[in-house]
């Protein structure tokens, strides 16, 4: 049997709990812009990947999925006609040229934040659940893209 990547990274993260703890320890502590991570709320991100069914393997695998699909001038070429919203945040992991970022769709909100990272939804839930009820709410440019829902 050969192992790739992906699965070699699992198998270790899985087997040692310490292990798994460093690994998502610094990418909370790095990928995030200086959210102060209780003891607690580390805790209940390593369980989750721990004690689920697909274990590690399932963050690992999609970066790594992500990282080697081969043609990236396909993956630049989708789009797709549902409205889209873009929420920015500074302390993102990738950041580009913000005309890149329409290019990926029905572009009809966006909103830049002045902090965040790449845990956004978890740093600042807030700043999320604002853009979405400007998108989806009344006056909002997604506003009754579901039929027969009245939106926020």
């Amino acid at each position: 049997m050969a192992l790739e990547l992906p699965s070699t990274l699992s198998y270790a993260l899985a087997d040692s709990p310490v292990g798994l703890l460093a690994w998502i320890y610094e990418k909370l502590v790095k990928w995030t812009d200086g959210y102060e991570w209780g003891d607690d709320e580390v805790l209940t991100w390593i369980s989750v990947y721990l004690f689920s069914a697909s274990g590690p393997e399932t963050t690992v695998r999609i970066y790594y999925e992500i990282a080697h699909q081969g043609n990236m001038d396909e993956f630049a070429r989708l789009w797709s006609p549902i409205p889209l919203g873009l929420s920015f945040f500074p302390h993102e992991l990738v950041g580009g040229p913000r005309t890149w970022a329409r290019t990926m769709g029905n572009v009809v909100f966006e909103s830049e934040h002045n902090k965040g990272g790449h845990f956004a939804a978890y740093e600042q839930p807030q700043a999320l659940v604002d853009d979405l009820r400007a998108m989806f709410g009344k006056g909002g440019k997604a506003f009754g893209v579901v039929k027969g829902k009245d939106g926020y």
